[in-house]
């Protein structure tokens, strides 16, 4: 290096180390939460990204022996870089899967180890840069000390912060904006390392200008990515602290849909079908029901069929995400669906973990409708799990009844049985059944009840599709449907999980 760093620059470069960590922690979590929205498999996802940028950053890392020279000006470069790759890395990707989904994990990949082998480059060149002012041992201590609390800085601000108020396009974008202030903020103190420092200076200002108009921009940027992903108009959209909600209508005949994380969670033409198969077989069992338990189901619609009942006085609803409850209470189109079921003042709504509630229970129920999503992560693996279904039993009381919706016994047959078997390991007596909803195909149920079921009993008046004879050929699984050896579920071992995602990727 021609200059020597003198001592009062080292606030600078520390304050780069810290940033640089963060940038590099914000985006693998941009990356793997993008990937986990589009092809679902959380887990697995995560540690891809995490895994991959890890060891591009030892690439990186082997590769910054070969800079010898002009280390400022190598570090300020790749910061510019990495700002334009990671500041759009997002946007590129939600573009791709839309457009060219065959090219989604060459994307990216591409982004993955772009990225971590920059970042990795530069930790070992700000190392070096710091040693000119402390012995390597103290350098490099500070360096790692600053690094992990910049790791730690960006893991929780990505989730409290960025992805419930930004979304995940413009979370990319305003950590773009961070490298690259890095870089200005360098160039300006570093500037004697620089024949033109102005050049730089002025090619940071226009990157810093483009990524701040796209974070303006970034309604329209996710509008316009977002829409290319769904066949019918998006009306509505909400990001909450979990997940990403968006309703959709259909042009030609005004029906809405409901997706969180882009499942289905309803379609407005047949989720009657559904609901009606959920709630009707087992709030007609011969014992009297004044207390509902329903886990799951913030979108109100089993809430409506509970309400058809008259002798019920109480209804607890446990969804994690109060964004649900609120947009389904609130948007006009759903609302009208659900008929203000979640406005009604027997119900009660509950915005916490479905596993704490039931464990923490006191006072048990007639019934419980377990409406929750498929177990398409880790975390809902556990509301499919033996415990959760020990203490569903517990939340029930003698003589009441269970239900719980459990995926398709086409598409996802081992998971349905998985289910069923999961539940009869918990000591409960299962009875399967299922329906046909065109918006998910064959969709399959388990009751659960102390005694033999009773079909006889009448239902509610003018439901739109369930009758008694229907419901006892549901009961009828043909051999393509029926039961297979499946293991037992739990939460020391997952296996439901991991079938879940075998049997969808197939």
């Amino acid at each position: 290096m021609s200059n020597t760093i003198n001592k009062r620059h080292t606030g600078v470069l520390c304050l780069s180390i810290l940033i640089v960590a963060l940038c590099g922690i914000a985006y693998e979590l941009i990356i793997g939460a993008v990937s986990s929205y589009l092809l679902g498999n959380s887990v697995y996802q995560f540690s891809l990204t995490i895994g991959l940028f890890m060891f591009a950053m030892g690439v990186g890392s082997y590769l910054s022996r070969f800079i010898n020279e002009n280390l400022v000006r190598t570090f300020v470069v790749i910061e510019v870089i990495i700002a334009l790759v990671g500041g759009v890395c997002s946007l590129v990707l939600f573009m791709v899967f839309a457009n060219v989904p065959s090219l989604y994990h060459v994307a990216m990949y591409g982004m993955i180890i772009i990225i971590g082998t920059l970042v990795g480059i530069e930790i070992p060149i700000l190392t070096r840069i710091l040693a000119e002012t402390k012995s390597f041992k103290d350098a490099l201590s500070e360096v790692f000390s600053l690094d992990y609390l910049g790791a730690l800085i960006g893991s929780l601000i990505f989730p409290l912060l960025l992805l419930p108020h930004l979304g995940l396009v413009r979370s990319s974008f305003a950590i773009g904006i961070l490298n690259i202030v890095v870089a200005l903020i360098n160039i300006w103190v570093f500037r004697e390392y620089w024949k033109k420092p102005m050049r730089m200076i002025l090619l940071g200002v226009v990157i810093t200008i483009g990524l701040i108009t796209a974070i303006c921009m970034g309604t329209y940027l996710t509008s316009f990515v977002e829409q290319k992903l769904y066949h019918d108009d998006i009306i509505s959209r909400h990001q909450s602290a979990y997940q990403r909600v968006i309703l959709t209508k259909n042009n030609l005949n005004g029906k809405h849909r409901l997706y969180i994380d882009g499942h289905i969670q309803f379609a407005e033409q047949d989720e009657h079908r559904y609901h009606e198969a959920l709630v009707h077989p087992v709030m007609s069992q011969n014992s009297s029901v004044e207390r509902v338990l329903i886990l799951g189901g913030g979108d109100g619609m089993a809430a409506r069929e509970v309400f058809k009942w008259n002798g019920v006085k109480h209804v607890d609803l446990v969804d994690i995400d109060p964004e649900i409850t609120r947009i389904c209470a609130e948007v006009d189109a759903i609302a009208k669906i659900n008929e203000n079921a979640l406005k009604d003042p027997r119900l009660v709504l509950h915005h916490t973990d479905a596993f704490n509630f039931v464990r923490e229970l006191k006072e048990p129920y007639d019934r419980v409708i377990i409406d929750l999503p498929d177990p398409h992560n880790e975390v809902l693996n556990k509301l499919y799990s033996r415990e959760f279904y020990h203490l569903v039993k517990r939340a029930t009381k003698p003589g009441g009844a269970i239900v719980s919706q459990c995926s398709s016994p086409f598409a996802t047959r081992k998971v349905y049985w998985c289910i069923a078997k999961s539940m009869e390991a918990a000591g409960l007596k299962v009875k399967s059944f299922h329906t046909a909803t065109p918006s998910f195909g064959v969709w399959g149920f388990h009751l659960a009840f102390p005694n033999e079921i009773d079909l006889t009993q009448p239902y509610p008046d003018k439901l739109r599709y369930l009758t008694k004879e229907v419901l006892a050929a549901s009961f009828v699984f043909g051999n393509d449907i029926n039961k297979v050896e499946v293991p037992i579920n739990t939460m020391l071992e997952p296996k439901l999980f991991h079938i879940y995602n075998q049997e969808v990727h197939r």
